[in-house]
């Protein structure tokens, strides 16, 4: 079971949803909470559809029941969702390499609807503890976990909403493999001897052979660093002499036009890698 630790730093996603537990003005239950969550007092976490249950372990004998919940979107909501983040098919590489884009809440005001809730009154929340308040303390270490599950695993924001992982990949990859795709120029090797006569791109990097999926892992670079910053600065000039009339302002905009190019090139690639 993960606890939840002050020090731990999380992805965007997560924090957004911890600072709105921490915009609570009750500002010692919210100690206690983080508390019960460090000390490992949440004892189970459950998912039922989008309502997630929980145990967590009070002063009394018996662990408190405490259930969390978001309103669900419906089904044609969902749909324009899905079918804005087709036209954008990199939100879903970064999802599938298990982040959340940054700029991700726009495809859901743009369709009238919010990943994010605007207040604790926006989730819906019960403890069968006998404190009134919520959120009680029981409530809150179950928030503070959350904020973990979240930096794990994305998705799970998605299905408190009322979508699963499973869903929205299908949902995606059928609505792209629907758009249309420009035919690859073939590339002739009559030329060569004992080779196939005639290949595209496409049929060159085929592999029909099935990969065991749990092999295989799609993720961004660890550095950021690309080949452009590791090459400095381009020797260009103006008059195309070369060094020794070195043009700065020259050398940067190639490199940013470059960088540009080589962001577009990455982003494609990891998209077709994931087939969508």
């Amino acid at each position: 079971m993960t606890t939840y630790n002050a020090l731990t730093s999380r992805e965007w996603w997560a924090q957004r949803w911890l600072d709105l537990l921490d915009s609570y003005r009750f500002k010692k239950r919210l100690e206690r909470a983080r508390n019960y969550s460090r000390q490992g007092n949440v004892l189970s976490i459950k998912f039922q559809g989008a309502k997630v249950t929980a145990e967590v372990q009070g002063t009394e004998v018996e662990p408190y029941q405490v259930s969390l919940s978001l309103e669900s979107f419906t089904e044609e909501q969902w749909g324009f969702v899905i079918e804005t983040m087709s036209h954008r098919a990199f939100f879903a590489a970064k999802l599938l390499a298990g982040e959340m884009p940054q700029n991700i809440e726009e495809v859901f005001t743009s369709n009238g609807v919010s990943l994010f809730p605007f207040s604790l009154s926006d989730i819906r929340s019960k403890c069968s503890c006998p404190d009134k308040a919520n959120p009680c303390k029981h409530i809150g270490a179950v928030y503070y976990q959350l904020g973990d599950r979240f930096s794990e695993d994305p998705f799970v924001l998605f299905q408190l909403r009322g979508s699963s992982k499973d869903k929205i990949i299908a949902s995606l990859r059928q609505l792209r493999s629907h758009s249309n795709i420009e035919e690859t120029p073939e590339i002739n090797s009559n030329c060569a001897p004992n080779r196939s006569p005639t290949l595209t791109i496409a049929q060159f990097w085929r592999y029909d052979r099935p990969l065991d999926p749990n092999l295989v892992v799609i993720a961004p670079p660890v550095s950021s660093e690309s080949i452009l910053d590791i090459l400095g600065p381009i020797p260009l000039s103006i008059d195309g002499t070369g060094n020794s009339n070195f043009d700065a302002t020259v050398s940067e905009a190639a490199i940013a036009y470059l960088s540009n190019a080589y962001e577009q090139v990455s982003q494609k690639a990891a998209i077709s890698a994931m087939n969508l």
